[in-house]
């Protein structure tokens, strides 16, 4: 009689952390989206509260850290295993800067409760904001199925966002011309869009790390890039 397939410690504590990736994705996932509802419906409390629990976040992704290193530095992985830890550290490290994007976001939108609303702005954010976080879950999905196919699909996403972006920036200088008293609070709004914009680039950059996991190999061809403005995030 065969006996039961024994898992190894290295197996049971890689799941645990894998665990901890998905969990750290949802926190995320939650800052970007309550992030955008607090501009929208200009709510200083939620607002704030997105601001503070970043902390969570970045405590979060360091505990994960540490576990890959101690894995790295007890389990000695072979080539598979190796790359799999490897994926969850950059994954991780991925998560946790679109983390600190949902944090800026609030704190701009902290800023802007000071100033009359330019016109339907918040809403126009919060649609860009649940594009990218659709993008960030389909990722996370594809990772834990191993399914490159899903995570190439999520990466040829990104223009999609790059092109809201666009139209929001366009839509921004509008109103600063129309208005110069618009000009401070559309500066902030570009900014909060550039952030969420960036957010899509670590969503690619995980489903490129599917990618990789799954064919030992990043992929060959460079993704398409729409920012037509050639201004850098703050």
């Amino acid at each position: 009689m065969q006996e039961p397939h024994i898992r190894s410690r290295f197996d049971v504590e890689l799941e645990a952390v894998q665990a901890r990736v998905m969990k750290l994705g949802g926190m995320v996932e939650a800052a970007l989206l309550d992030a955008a509802e607090a501009l929208e419906r200009r709510d200083e409390a939620l607002a704030d509260r997105v601001r503070l629990g970043d902390s969570d976040i970045d405590a979060l992704e360091d505990e994960i850290q540490n576990d890959c290193a101690r894995l790295l530095a007890l389990e000695s992985p072979a080539a598979g295993d190796l790359r799999l830890v490897l994926s969850v550290m950059r994954i991780a490290s991925a998560l946790e800067r679109a983390g600190d994007y949902a944090k800026n976001l609030a704190k701009r939108t902290l800023v802007l409760l000071s100033m009359p609303p330019v016109g339907s702005s918040g809403g126009a954010v919060r649609r860009m904001a649940r594009a990218v976080v659709a993008m960030l879950s389909d990722a996370l999905d594809a990772y834990v199925a191993r399914d490159a196919a899903r995570a190439e699909e999520v990466r040829l996403r990104d223009h999609e966002v790059d092109q809201l972006y666009n139209a929001l920036f366009r839509e921004f200088l509008t109103y600063m011309m129309e208005d110069p008293r618009n000009i401070t609070p559309c500066m902030h709004l570009h900014f909060i869009v550039k952030n969420i914009e960036r957010v899509g680039d670590h969503a690619t950059g995980i489903a490129e790390q599917v990618i990789y996991l799954v064919e030992g190999q990043m992929p060959g061809r460079a993704r398409p890039k729409m920012d037509s403005t050639g201004l850098a995030s703050g």
